[in-house]
């Protein structure tokens, strides 16, 4: 096993004891001074005057305010759920540990005696387990108009679960989390983890919740994932399955979209290597990620007929700030994110779908890996856990081309990613969208193609012509809606 080193951030507060919010003071106030010592003198005299840059000065001042501000605290954003606490020790599928882990989740509908029509919900990225208001939260969830009675998922015949991912922010333990063996909150020695880790993390509750087999398993985007996971990895537990806008394997394009996104979070001077809840949250970096994101998830025929070439203000000359209407609307939106979602979240779990793949060579293999690792964790476990990850020699290695040489084919990369999904034969519905530029038709297909070349002889594929890009799946209420309602209540 190869040991990874971790770096450490120039300055940490921990060590600090209660002197550390004296220090945090300190560096909040140095920052200011050195924000203002290195603002441009414009110089006068020249044959045109200075440009304007009300949009650089709205980050300033938005960086003084997060100075004076005490840290974020995510459960502000979303609240109402329940919480789970899985007190063993969860050994991740590249060798991280987690002393425990929380999962928050929320409810709807009523579990009937064998809790045989429980529906569970997986999530996109940076969404919460709050898909649906109720009691405890009646603010709007993000897929509020599927859910309900009578609507997509219904509510009066079946009992739908939604949690948030581990690695998130909202609830289910994550980075922001404190760990438990230091009092500090893991930032970057959070264990790497995979959409796998996510599934098992799930169906650990509904061993809690005393829920033997799902009637279905559900998920659009990195949800989509998720569903086929569980599908493939807990075929026994899981009645039907609907995929909507994901993929077998994470296809370069989407990977290279969001490494552009960590890398623009990860260069913000604030980021300070994932320590920064006790100084300067990295407001720009994570703003200009998510207008990368933003870009990816909508579609340009959306936006030509919803922007066009408007620009804000065309009677003022051309600005270097938002000037066209797609401008300050991706400002706008990145703006209102950029402090809903913890910037080490979106690093840990835009990595797991970067490396998402279905293959039998790859679960295979990270299987073995989690196996080493839960060894060497139990004889070990008088010890504190150490995050490291493990390293799989030649000879240890799950014997497959696919997905390791540099020479592999198409026929091998199909053969592997059948044998992959091998006991997925429950009835499955995949959806794509022909404008999704995220994650484009094809691998919707993919998906439907290697469940059929199996023996699923139950696939249904929709092929959705809506304009709203991979965002579609919480936008088109009638035709996605239709699709699900369709697949859940018909005999199939």
């Amino acid at each position: 096993m190869l040991r990874t080193a971790v770096s450490r951030p120039l300055f940490s507060t921990a060590a600090f004891g209660s002197g550390s919010h004296r220090l945090r003071r300190l560096l909040r106030t140095s920052a200011a001074a050195m924000m203002q010592a290195t603002k441009p003198q414009r110089s006068g005299g020249g044959a045109n005057p200075p440009m304007e840059f009300p949009c650089i000065d709205r980050i300033e001042t938005r960086q003084r305010d997060l100075m004076a501000e005490p840290e974020p605290t995510y459960e502000k954003v979303v609240t109402g759920y329940e919480l789970f606490r899985h007190n063993k020790t969860f050994v991740c599928d590249h060798g991280g540990v987690l002393p425990s882990v929380d999962i928050a989740y929320e409810t709807w509908g009523t579990p009937n005696a064998d809790r045989s029509n429980t529906i569970l919900i997986h999530t996109g990225l940076s969404a919460s387990s709050h898909a649906h208001s109720h009691a405890k939260n009646t603010k709007p969830g993000w897929w509020e108009a599927f859910i309900g009675p009578g609507k997509a998922i219904d509510t009066d015949r079946f009992h739908v679960i939604c949690s948030t991912v581990i690695g998130g922010c909202y609830g289910s333990t994550g980075p922001w989390s404190v760990d438990p063996a230091t009092g500090s909150r893991y930032a970057t020695t959070f264990p790497i983890l995979t959409i796998n880790d996510m599934v098992r993390a799930q169906f650990l509750l509904l061993d809690h919740l005393r829920i033997d087999r799902l009637y279905a398993s559900v998920g659009a985007s990195m949800g989509g994932m998720q569903s086929l996971c569980a599908a493939a990895l807990h075929s026994d537990r899981v009645g039907r399955i609907i995929s909507i806008s994901a993929c077998a394997r994470s296809h370069p394009y989407s990977i290279a979209l969001r490494f552009a996104q960590r890398q623009a979070l990860m260069a913000d001077p604030n980021f300070n290597r994932g320590f920064y809840y006790d100084g300067v949250l990295p407001h720009v970096g994570m703003k200009l990620a998510r207008q990368v994101a933003t870009v990816t998830y909508r579609s340009g025929p959306e936006w030509e007929l919803r922007f066009g070439r408007r620009r804000r203000a065309p009677d003022q000359p051309p600005a270097l700030c938002p000037d066209f209407l797609i401008e300050t609307y991706l400002d706008h939106q990145s703006e209102r994110f950029c402090l809903q979602y913890d910037a080490n979240s979106l690093l840990y779990v835009s990595k797991a779908m970067d490396m998402f793949d279905i293959s039998k060579s790859v679960t295979d293999r990270l299987l073995t890996q989690r196996t080493k690792a839960e060894e060497k964790a139990n004889a070990s476990s008088a010890a504190s856990p150490a995050n490291d990850a493990v390293c799989l020699t030649a000879e240890d290695q799950p014997q497959s081309a696919a997905g390791q040489s540099g020479v592999e084919t198409t026929d091998e990369i199909v053969r592997d990613l059948v044998a992959g999904v091998e006991k997925a034969m429950q009835p499955a519905l995949i959806v794509g969208v022909q404008s999704d530029i995220l994650f484009p038709v094809a691998q919707q297909k993919e998906i439907a193609d290697i469940l059929r070349r199996a023996g699923n002889s139950r696939v249904t594929y929709y092929e959705l012509d809506a304009m709203y890009g991979h965002d579609t799946f919480l936008i088109d209420v009638v035709n996605v809606g239709a699709a699900i309602k369709g697949h859940l209540e018909n005999n199939i």
